[in-house]
């Protein structure tokens, strides 16, 4: 499968199959949305730096849009949707969220959206078992580097991809991703350099976890 990384909490995941999903694209953040196709689009909740649905176009047809709790299944894809909250009140600040999970050439892929809520067993367990963890880092709207490290440690993911921190032109008040990066040995970051991953079962270990930071779409 591949991770194509737009920018903010926006990727593109496209099975071997040809099978695209496109997850939280974005609005007026500063630079713009990249012109991208899909077969469906996840939506984690309604902010206008999340719900751009009219950014993406269809690859044959309209693309099929997911912004409910349940369990669904696109192209050989299966999808779960998660509720969970945008803040540690139980919603009272910033309403809800949808965590989603993606089955993908045999991976299991979380995207977290704009997760906000402590850490807790109960969530841990629902979201297991996770391959690639796409998980928010930059604090204010969501948990914070601490917090992540904390869900990266009780997840255990081989790969953890950061998503909605500050980067060049973003007009969100987020921080940078070093404060999470910082959080984990030299030898477990690497830095890309470049907005498309490609990943097979096999490059997936059990024993350990490595943080890869993207470079956006530009």
């Amino acid at each position: 499968m591949k991770i194509r990384y737009l920018g903010h909490s926006c990727f593109v995941l496209t099975e071997s199959t040809g099978t695209t999903i496109v997850t939280d694209p974005f609005g007026a953040i500063g630079y713009p949305m990249p012109p991208v196709k899909a077969d469906a689009v996840t939506i984690s909740h309604g902010h206008y730096d999340h719900n751009n649905v009219g950014a993406v176009s269809g690859r044959e047809r309209a693309p099929v849009v997911f912004r409910e709790e349940g369990t669904y299944e696109i192209g050989g894809v299966d999808i779960t949707a998660i509720r969970s909250y945008h803040d540690s009140e139980h919603g009272e600040r910033r309403g809800e969220n949808l965590i989603f999970k993606f089955r993908m050439d045999g991976l299991e892929i979380c995207h977290l959206g704009d997760l906000g809520e402590d850490c807790s067993s109960a969530l841990i367990e629902t979201l297991l078992p996770v391959h690639v963890l796409l998980i928010p880092v930059g604090g204010n709207y969501t948990i914070d580097a601490q917090q992540a490290k904390e869900y990266v440690d009780r997840i255990m993911p081989a790969i953890v991809i950061p998503m909605h921190y500050k980067t060049k032109g973003l007009n969100v008040d987020v921080d940078k991703v070093d404060g999470f990066a910082d959080l984990f040995d030299t030898e477990e970051v690497e830095e890309l350099g470049a907005c498309e991953l490609e990943l097979f079962r096999d490059d997936i270990s059990e024993e350990s976890t490595k943080v890869i930071i993207m470079e956006r779409e530009k």
